[in-house]
Parts: structure tokens; C-alpha cells; sequence
């Protein structure tokens, strides 16, 4: 059998890494198309996986829909006459209206229910959508997804990243980081350029919060693109890191993470590492479903992430035990009841 997977954003290329490692195990063909966007080639490159980078990330409305409307048009090329059984994609654009054009079926996984203009470009196109229980079901019947179509489970997406997760626990030295306090912060920017969030690429909510905390521990910043890593650039004790880097395993070294994102927000809590969200958007419900758990703590005031940051560090953490659903399985199995039907 032959597969299509389209990665368009960093994290996805740890939700896909082993989906793709799978599929090719199992003697399929498996197509990977990527953009030009963040760190996904060096993360590509660093999992040793194959790809063919097709266009890149606009910034105001006109480049995000020139670019997207050029990628449409430079990847039904490449993926016309492969003969694909399944496209398979987490929150691209392109992909689903492809597949949907070409008469692909399609799964696509989600699980930002706030993404509204890419929600209704895909949703209503695909065979498949794989989201989270916390999510609710009626507001993606808003954006036109067939509820026949939507498979639910227990937890999140970030679950797909640790299936094959071997700690380091030595990352830090290995990284030969300058760590003179005992205690470490890690700490994600927003993603600034995403269509779904309006903030100021030369601003980041974080740097009041740094400003503080770097008299009390070391402060470790993982910048989305070089303008952001401009922001925190001189300031005492913080370390600004240059992926790719095992983030995983820097999430559980550290003592606490305070983030302004999602993602590595949500791997600290499934990590069990303490996690403040400072995320400057909607709460999402992936996001609430860690907060409800105890397992993620969230505010958008700077005095109130302070003081809890500096609670998280001075006091021991409890383990809070959580169930969650094999996501990887739920994903090959689709894949392959799909292919079957198709």
C-alpha cells in the first residue's frame, strides 16, 4: 500500500515519527511532503526520516493564502500519479482539499478546536478526523465535519510523541549548558505567526516572567524562529537553546516549565514535570483537560505565574497517575480500515 503524510508544523513531526517508521516496517510506501516552517527539517533530519519540502509559512492573510494556494498547486504534482490509498495529515491546509480533489480518503487528526479557518477549509473534506473526548463534538459539526466521521479517545495528541521515548537524563551536560543555580526552568514562546493567534512577533509575554525568575534558577528558552530568540538575547542566566535539541528529555530534567504555547506545555504534564501555561489565546480544551487533572496549572497574569513558579520550585511535586487511550493504535488501525475501504 501506498501513504501520503503531510507535516506543516514542528511538533508534528514527533506525533508522526513513528506512524511513518510503522508503516514502512510493515513494507508500505509511505510519501512524506513537509514545509519550510520552524525547525521541521532539522527535526526530519534528525529522526533520520525522508521528505520532500514543498513551500513555506506566510505571515500577513495575503502570504498565508498565497503560499498555501502555491503549495496546492506544487503538491498535486508530486502526489497525482502515485496511486495513494490513504492521505493522512495533523491540521494541514493542503492536504485534506488534495485528497478531497484527487479522491484520496483522508484522516486528519485535531485538536485545536479554536483553529476556526482551518477547521472549516478541512474538516467538511475529510473521510476521518481522530480528536480528543475533551473537544467538543458540536463545535466541530459547526465547522461542517460529519459526526460519522469523528473518532474519539482519551487524552491527547502529545501521547504520540513518547511511544518510543528513552529519557537522557545527562541532556544537560551533554549540552555542556552553564546551569550556576540548582534549579531549571524550561520555557516555550508563542507561536507567534500562526493564524490563530494574534500577537506581536517582536513582543513575548515571557519576558517580564524571565526578567524575574532568572535570580532564582537557570532559565532555558527554546525560540520558535530567530526574531523571537532576539527578545531574550542578554539577559542573565538564560540560555537560549538551538534546535534540534532532545526537548523531551530537557522537559523532564527540569524542575518546572512555563510555556506561552501548547505542545511541550502538554508533553510536561504527561512527563509529570510541574507546567505553568501562560498562553496568551483561548484555553484550549486539550489544555483544560491537564489543568482538570491537576497536571497543568494556567494564568495569563505575570505576578500570579511568579509566585506559582516559585511555589512549583520550592515544593515537591505529586505524581498524579492518568489514563489515557492507545492513540497509535487508534491511528494505524484507521489508516488500514481506510486503505481497505477505499
Amino acid at each position: 500500500m501506498k501513504f501520503w503524510i503531510d507535516i506543516t508544523n514542528a511538533p508534528h513531526v514527533r506525533f508522526f515519527k513513528d506512524v511513518i517508521n510503522y508503516l514502512k516496517s510493515e513494507g508500505e510506501d509511505v510519501i512524506v511532503t513537509t514545509r519550510d516552517f520552524g525547525d521541521i527539517h532539522k527535526l526530519m533530519d534528525m529522526y533520520n526520516l525522508d521528505y520532500i519540502s514543498i513551500g513555506h509559512h506566510g505571515v500577513s492573510l495575503y502570504e498565508k493564502l498565497k503560499t498555501s494556494t502555491d503549495r496546492i498547486g506544487e503538491m498535486i504534482d508530486v502526489v497525482a500519479g502515485e496511486n495513494i490509498d490513504v492521505a493522512i495529515s495533523k491540521h494541514s491546509i493542503e492536504l485534506p482539499r488534495i485528497a478531497y480533489g484527487l479522491g484520496i480518503p483522508s484522516l486528519y487528526v485535531l485538536d485545536n478546536e479554536h483553529a476556526t479557518a482551518a477547521n472549516k477549509l478541512t474538516l467538511p473534506l475529510c473521510n476521518k478526523i481522530i480528536s480528543p473526548k475533551v473537544i467538543d463534538m458540536w463545535k466541530l459539526m459547526e465547522y461542517g465535519a460529519d459526526p460519522n466521521t469523528i473518532i474519539r479517545y482519551n487524552g491527547t495528541s502529545e501521547l504520540m510523541h513518547f511511544k518510543n521515548f528513552k529519557y537522557n537524563e545527562n541532556i544537560f551536560e551533554d549540552l555542556n549548558l552553564d546551569l550556576p543555580f540548582d534549579k531549571t526552568i524550561f520555557m516555550r514562546p508563542e507561536p507567534s505567526l500562526a493564524s490563530y493567534l494574534d500577537a506581536d512577533c517582536n513582543k513575548s509575554v515571557l519576558t517580564p516572567i524571565v526578567e524575574e525568575l532568572n535570580e532564582y534558577a537557570n532559565i532555558l528558552i527554546l525560540p520558535r524562529f530567530a526574531k523571537q530568540a532576539d527578545i531574550f538575547e542578554d539577559m542573565e542566566n538564560v540560555t537560549i537553546l538551538e534546535p534540534p535539541v532532545d526537548t523531551s528529555s530537557i522537559i523532564k530534567r527540569s524542575d518546572l516549565v512555563i510555556g506561552a504555547g501548547g505542545t511541550m506545555n502538554r508533553e510536561a504534564a504527561i512527563l509529570q514535570t510541574p507546567v505553568i501555561s501562560c498562553y496568551p489565546g483561548k484555553t484550549l480544551a486539550v489544555d483544560q483537560y491537564y489543568i482538570d487533572n491537576g497536571l497543568m496549572y494556567r494564568s495569563i497574569e505575570t505576578r500570579d505565574v511568579i509566585s506559582h513558579a516559585l511555589s512549583f520550585l520550592n515544593n515537591p511535586h505529586e505524581k498524579i497517575p492518568i489514563n489515557h487511550d492507545d492513540l497509535f493504535k487508534i491511528i494505524i488501525d484507521n489508516i488500514y480500515e481506510l486503505a481497505k475501504s477505499n
